[in-house]
C-alpha cells in the first residue's frame, strides 16, 4: 500500500469516494503500484488497469469501506479506503497519481480515515506496507503506527497434501460462533465480517482435529487471513488451497517453521511486507496469515 511535483498540499480537497469515482482510482491505483514495485525491482500487485479498476468498483459498492479520494486542479489524484470488522479496521489501499507525490496528499488521506476511525470507536486500525518502501514506512510511524510484524508474501505451485489427523473441509455459518471464539483468544478481537463473507462465497476453510474447529482461513491468498492453534492447522489449511489467491499469501516471517516448510515444498517469497497497527494490539497467541489489510 503506497503513499505519496507539481500539485502543491492546499489545493487538494478530499471527499467521500462514489461509485462513479472507480475507473479513475483504479487508473491511478495501478500506475502508483507499478511505478513503486518497478523502481524496486519488484513484481506489480496488479497485472493489468482492468484488475485495479475492478477492485475500486467492488470497494465502493461495499457498505463496510469508507473511502475517501483526493481532487486537485478538477482531477482526481490518490484515494484510500478504511475496511470495518467489529473492533477493528484494516487500511487500504492507499494510492496517490505518481505524477503529484510528495505533495503531503498521502498524508491527508491517512489522516482522514484515521478520524473517521476515531469517532467510530474503534479499538485498531491496522495496515500491511510493502517493506521496500521507505517513505510509507516514516509516514505511517509519524501518523502513529507501530511495526508489529514482517510479513512474507509466498507464491507457488498448489501443494495438494494433507496433514496427518487435520481434516479441511468448506466453512458453513453455525462454525462461524466456534471460529470467532478461536480468533479471539488468538487475536484478541474477531473478523466476523470477513469470515461470513467467506463463507457466503464458497470460500471459507475450517480445520478440524478430533472433531474440534483448531483453525480457519477465509482463502489462501492476498485478502484472505487464516488462524490455526497450531501450525499444523495452518499446513492442513496451505496444502488444501486449491490456489494461492492475487500475488501470495502473507505469513509472519518470525514463524521460521512454517517458513521453512512452505520453501521446502517449493513455494517462494515474492516480497517482504509489514504489519503495522495503531491502539490495541495483542501479540498473537497461535498462529495466523495476515491478508493485506491486516
Amino acid at each position: 500500500m503506497s503513499p505519496d511535483s507539481g500539485v502543491q498540499e492546499h489545493v487538494a480537497s478530499l471527499r467521500v469516494v462514489a461509485p462513479s469515482d472507480a475507473a479513475a482510482a483504479g487508473r491511478i491505483c495501478f500506475n502508483a503500484f507499478k511505478t513503486i514495485a518497478e523502481r524496486h525491482d519488484f513484481v506489480r500487485d496488479f497485472p493489468d488497469p482492468e484488475t485495479a479498476i475492478g477492485l475500486m468498483e467492488h470497494i465502493a459498492a461495499r457498505t463496510d469501506v469508507y473511502g475517501v479520494v483526493a481532487e486537485a486542479a478538477g482531477r482526481l489524484v490518490g484515494s484510500n479506503f478504511l475496511w470495518v470488522d467489529g473492533e477493528v479496521a484494516g487500511v487500504g489501499p492507499i494510492t496517490i497519481d505518481p505524477a503529484v507525490q510528495d505533495a503531503g496528499i498521502g498524508r491527508k488521506l491517512m489522516e482522514a480515515v484515521l478520524a473517521h476511525a476515531t469517532a467510530r470507536g474503534l479499538r485498531s486500525v491496522r495496515l500491511v506496507q510493502a517493506a521496500y518502501h521507505n517513505r510509507s514506512m516514516s509516514l505511517y510511524t509519524k501518523l502513529g503506527f507501530d511495526a508489529r510484524e514482517p510479513l512474507s508474501v509466498l507464491q507457488g505451485p498448489t501443494l495438494a497434501l494433507a496433514i496427518e489427523g487435520c481434516t479441511v473441509r468448506a466453512a458453513e455459518v453455525s462454525d462461524a460462533a466456534a471460529a470467532d471464539v478461536l480468533c479471539r483468544r488468538i487475536h484478541g478481537h474477531t473478523r466476523t465480517v470477513a469470515l461470513h463473507r467467506a463463507i457466503g462465497q464458497g470460500a471459507g476453510r475450517i480445520v478440524e482435529r478430533d472433531g474440534r474447529i483448531t483453525g480457519y482461513a477465509t482463502e489462501i491468498g492476498f485478502f484472505g487471513h487464516a488462524i490455526g492453534e497450531t501450525n499444523e492447522d495452518l499446513q492442513a489449511l496451505i496444502g488444501a488451497a486449491p490456489v494461492f489467491t492475487g500475488p501470495g499469501f502473507l505469513l509472519p516471517t518470525r514463524n521460521g517453521a512454517l517458513l521453512r516448510w512452505c520453501l521446502e515444498r517449493g513455494l517462494r517469497i515474492v516480497q517482504p511486507m509489514t504489519l503495522m497497527t495503531v491502539g490495541h494490539y495483542q501479540e498473537p497467541r497461535g498462529a495466523f496469515l495476515s491478508s493485506i489489510l491486516y
